[in-house]
């Protein structure tokens, strides 16, 4: 019996350990499919950049040209306006291309004829204001066509270059999506073999169970109802098993419910069987050190190492199939009212609120085109979390915020909570990454969900936080997505 013990238990550990290096190498797939996510969405940042760059250069020279027939006070205010709106532009491709060397030179060659064509630009214009009319300027020194197609080619070239690494990294998380779907059906097959190892090893322990309850019965006839009674029941919960055995062919999560149930019951039957040797050895009656043993120490100890491990074993398939059934949805953009759907997240976390004495502050919100559920998802993560990460002894405070620029939509969910360590900013978007003190229940994927999700609408996500100060998250999304809700999956 304890040889048999130790070997099932073997088993299903190694089972379960099969299964959570299984989901790790998942975890880690999808953890690489986002990161390729996120270059992608890098690239296209880029070639938008480089596009609204070259879009700008035009848009001066046009205003130039404006001005140089007809010297109109309005044209020259465009184009001061235009000048201003290039240096930012022209800073932020440089930080999105800083970890490329090749890309930063051509960029360095972009601004110097960008600054030349400026300065060309305001030197046409200030001989423009001293002619008085355009046909006694001279533009025999004037290369700003030559300039316009540099600045043409330059951001072609860093455009064609973006488009090569866009390709690349696309192919790339293709693979990672095809290996990561490789690994969970991998993982549901594991599943379903640690399942059927354990209803052989349930099926098992219960003969053995059920050979020690005909041996006190033989013992003592005054227990031999009880016995009879167990045996039923032991009865009932194979028949139990034999069910098990045909959902473990249909349904991955289904199986280990069962064994979590049935672990439940296995608990329930050992109390009355060591009820029993305990009555039988006061009465007098001998009983074999094997039965002895396998009630008062094989069995539990098998149990507590079955229900640890499934319940580890939930948590991790819970969150896979959380990321996954969320990375398969399709997107349902339609009008919403941003100012009704925080109201309404606020309100079923009211209570929430009061056990803590704190508070939500709205302000008005724009409305967008977008997927209803995911905006619910983020927000409502947002808001938990602010309330579940407060500062001990300082009544939660959290402020939502939103405007709208242009086709983007800004909003802002800070709070007056614990705050989070400067170098952790970007790490709490890790899936199964925590920060801080890990004094509150969680896995680690609400803050990754919430990135992904905002991903999929078409925006980012950051974090501004000092330790002790609170935590500002910044949302940066597509303010309609109507023309993308067919075909996002």
């Amino acid at each position: 019996m304890r040889r048999l013990s130790r070997v099932t238990v073997g088993a299903v550990a190694t089972g379960f350990a099969l299964l959570v290096i299984a989901g790790g190498a998942t975890t880690w797939l999808i953890a690489r499919v986002a990161d390729n996510t996120a270059l992608v969405s890098h690239s296209l940042r880029v070639e938008l950049g480089l596009s609204q760059f070259r879009t700008l250069s035009e848009q001066a020279e046009t205003a130039r040209r404006g001005f140089l027939l007809d010297p109109d006070a309005r044209f020259a205010r465009a184009v001061e306006g235009i000048a201003g709106n290039m240096g930012p532009a022209l800073e932020d491709l440089r930080a999105m291309v800083r970890d490329n060397a090749d890309q930063s030179h051509l960029l360095d060659r972009l601004a110097a004829a960008s600054r030349e064509h400026l300065i060309l630009i305001r030197r046409s214009m200030a001989q423009r204001r001293e002619e008085t009319s355009p046909s006694g300027f001279d533009f025999s020194w004037d290369r700003s066509t030559q300039l316009i197609q540099q600045v043409r080619e330059l951001a072609g070239i860093l455009t064609e270059e973006e488009r090569q690494l866009l390709e690349e990294r696309i192919e790339r998380q293709q693979a990672s999506q095809r290996i990561a779907y490789g690994v969970i059906a991998l993982a549901a097959v594991l599943l379903m073999l640690v399942a059927a190892g354990t209803i052989w090893v349930t099926r098992s322990t219960l003969r053995a169970l059920h050979r020690t309850s005909g041996e006190l019965a033989r013992l003592n006839d005054d227990l031999e109802g009880a016995v009879q009674a167990r045996t039923v029941d032991l009865q009932r919960a194979n028949d139990e098993i034999q069910r098990f055995a045909y959902i473990v062919s249909h349904d991955l999560r289904s199986p280990l419910v069962n064994v979590m149930g049935f672990t439940s019951e296995m608990e329930a039957t050992i109390r009355p069987l060591s009820e029993l040797v305990e009555r039988a050895e006061t009465e007098g009656f001998p009983v074999s050190e094997d039965a002895k043993l396998a009630v008062r120490e094989d069995l539990p100890e098998s149990i507590r190492f079955i229900r640890a491990s499934t319940e580890k074993m939930d948590r991790l398939i819970n969150a896979i199939l959380r990321l996954s059934r969320e990375g398969r949805r399709n997107l349902a953009p339609e009008p919403i009212d941003m100012n009704a759907l925080v109201a309404g997240i606020v309100g079923s976390s009211q209570h929430k609120l009061q056990d803590v004495g704190g508070e939500v502050r709205v302000s008005p919100l724009p409305s967008l085109v977008s997927d209803r559920v995911g905006l619910e998802q983020i927000f409502s993560n947002l808001i938990e979390n602010a309330i579940k990460y407060r500062k001990p002894g300082r009544p939660p405070v959290i402020e939502i915020r939103g405007r709208r620029e242009g086709e983007r939509a800004l909003f802002e969910v800070a709070d007056n909570g614990r705050g989070i360590d400067p170098k952790d900013h970007d790490r709490v978007f890790d899936l199964f990454r925590r920060s801080g003190a890990q004094d509150q229940p969680g896995e680690g994927i609400g803050l990754a969900h919430v990135r992904a999700m905002v991903y999929r609408l078409g925006g980012i996500i950051s974090c501004e936080s000092t330790l002790d100060a609170g935590a500002t998250f910044c949302l940066s999304m597509r303010a309609d997505l109507s023309d993308e809700g067919a075909r996002a999956s």
